[in-house]
């Protein structure tokens, strides 16, 4: 395939998860379902580039596993909390806002489809490598193996914490949360500078680095903090005003005294 039918493909195969997720939200009125999706759908384009791509075998194994392993991960923890707890904070907020209207919620969900594609591209680049030094897949391997575990023990640990009955309307400042008021954006974050390293030298080589560019706008401008922080503003008050004090926002480092 090329690059442009490739990329139509995967498009049309997120726009369509979206359309049958607007349909569950719809009827369970929980729009958290696109988070969960977003995810699945980048799985959906790894594979595919893996399958399809033009680049050398290992780059092409790269996106394979780690881009799809790294996705699914993320999609069956979001499915987890999805089907267990009622609608994210930050949906009702935008199902107020929008009183309820399901056109908005469509366009939402289809904007949704056009981010899978939008961050598809850097793992194009990778997929379409001629041939990657061993230097660049073992530091890609090493950025993953890092981000990935450390996103996986960030949303284990609020976890923890938010089972605890006791800690309604408190927030964790343990373990990775000592140190970053979001480690889990953080360790995404890094995750996509694995694909940057590995697409070094490629022909489509600086569409790597749109990941973790356009993950950080995102995550710091757009959709990630601002509005995590409305809700937790929201619900926990003060407690969260001395937390935003006290601790990095999103790269960590030691909490001020």
């Amino acid at each position: 395939m090329t690059p442009t039918q490739q990329l139509s493909w995967i498009w049309l195969l997120a726009a369509a998860l979206m359309v049958l997720g607007w349909l569950w939200q719809r009827s369970r009125r929980n729009a958290g379902i696109v988070d969960v999706l977003w995810a699945t759908g980048l799985a959906g384009a790894a594979l595919l580039l893996a399958l399809t791509g033009t680049g050398a075998p290992a780059a092409r194994l790269l996106v394979g596993i780690l881009a799809t392993t790294w996705a699914l991960r993320l999609a069956l923890h979001l499915w987890a909390r999805v089907r267990s707890e009622p609608e994210d904070g930050r949906y009702r907020a935008l199902r107020e806002h929008w009183q309820g209207s399901q056109l908005k919620f469509f366009g939402f969900f289809q904007f949704q489809a056009l981010l899978v594609l939008l961050f598809s591209l850097p793992l194009l680049a990778v997929a379409a490598h001629p041939d990657p030094a061993a230097w660049q897949l073992g530091l890609a391997i090493a950025i993953w193996l890092v981000s990935v575990a450390g996103e996986s023990l960030a949303d284990a640990q609020l976890a923890r914490f938010r089972a605890d009955p006791g800690n309604r309307g408190r927030t964790c400042r343990s373990g990775l949360w000592r140190y970053s008021r979001h480690p889990n954006y953080f360790f995404e974050w890094l995750h996509w500078c694995a694909y940057a390293v590995a697409a070094i030298g490629a022909p489509l080589a600086w569409l790597g680095w749109l990941g973790p560019v356009v993950m950080y706008l995102f995550l710091r401008y757009v959709s990630g903090i601002p509005f995590t922080e409305q809700q937790a503003l929201r619900s926990r008050g003060d407690d969260y005003r001395e937390y935003q004090r006290t601790t990095p926002m999103l790269f960590p480092w030691f909490p001020k005294s």
